[in-house]
């Protein structure tokens, strides 16, 4: 025995150092970390998002309670932003505005993004007439600029919310497909591709399993910008009276609602205007962020 633990060769030589292998996720949350910017903007979404959930317990009062004669309060400790032309309060009405934007953003993004994929997949994967015909509907709705395709979109369906959500996924649909194309037709030509075909795996295993796995990074950092945008796009639907319709605090639609007071109350519009643009600050900049971390072309 002696003899035989002396022959044995040690796992661990004294000399080599073993390398410890960190998950991708932990690198690349390190990576983001580094970035104060996409930090900040992280904090900005998170905020919001704490908001929106709890926007019934921390709103002194309903987004719909009217009181005529407090109607163009200036901001006090009673009403902490003051209150509009109908007396409501603009601090409740703009926490229970952020539940509206950020549904909107992610379900518009959610839908755009699914459809976007599944059309730029098969573009990207099969070509020849396939391609030409996906190619040619995303070359004509790019073609239109995006607010006004969204207008005509809400004009057939008809000034609502949810049709304003629907439009605003129509509109995202080719930007996500021209992506995931791009993505798809440089990923088809890999060797393990090849390989896959090769041994007879069926496409739509290729699909699953290897091609949409390695397409989800620009999908990831597209979705994240797309939100900022959609929540613009929502509230210059609402701004125009097409989106949220009243008395629900949208913030695109309180806008509308208080342009005219501009000079004698311009806190009704200077409130839901800053959380527009700290909301879209806050996705961009993550979204910034998480590019950097996720592009290989990014990294130095």
């Amino acid at each position: 025995m002696a003899e035989l633990a002396k022959n044995t060769p040690n796992p661990l030589p004294s000399n080599e150092s073993v390398e410890i292998i960190t998950p991708p996720w932990k690198e690349a949350w390190r990576s983001f970390c580094k970035n104060r910017l996409a930090l900040i903007g992280l904090g900005i979404v998170i905020f919001f998002i704490i908001l929106a959930i709890l926007a019934p317990f921390i709103a002194p009062y309903g987004f719909k309670d009217q009181e005529l004669s407090k109607r163009l309060l200036s901001p006090s400790s009673e009403h902490w932003f003051g209150t509009d032309d109908f007396g409501r309060d603009i601090f409740s009405r703009v926490l229970y505005g952020a539940r509206i934007s950020l549904w909107v953003g992610f379900f518009a993004v959610l839908g755009s993004a699914i459809f976007g994929t599944i059309l730029g997949i098969l573009s990207g994967y099969y070509g020849r007439w396939v391609d030409s015909i996906i190619s040619r509907i995303f070359d004509i709705m790019l073609a239109f600029p995006s607010i006004l395709l969204a207008i005509a979109v809400v004009a057939i369906l008809g000034p609502s919310l949810q049709n304003a959500l629907i439009a605003i996924a129509i509109i995202n649909i080719p930007t996500f497909g021209r992506l995931v194309r791009s993505k798809v037709l440089s990923v088809k030509q890999e060797e393990y591709i090849l390989a896959a075909k090769a041994v007879g795996m069926r496409d739509n295993r290729i699909l699953l399993k290897h091609i949409l796995p390695n397409s989800m990074t620009p999908i990831i950092v597209q979705a994240t910008l797309a939100i900022a945008t959609a929540i613009i796009e929502a509230a210059a639907l609402g701004f125009l009276g097409l989106g949220a319709q009243a008395p629900n605090p949208e913030w695109g639609k309180m806008l509308a609602d208080s342009k005219q007071y501009l000079m004698q109350a311009p806190w009704t519009l200077f409130f839901p205007g800053l959380a527009i643009m700290l909301t879209v600050l806050g996705f961009n900049l993550m979204g910034d962020g998480l590019r950097d971390v996720l592009d290989p072309k990014m990294k130095q």
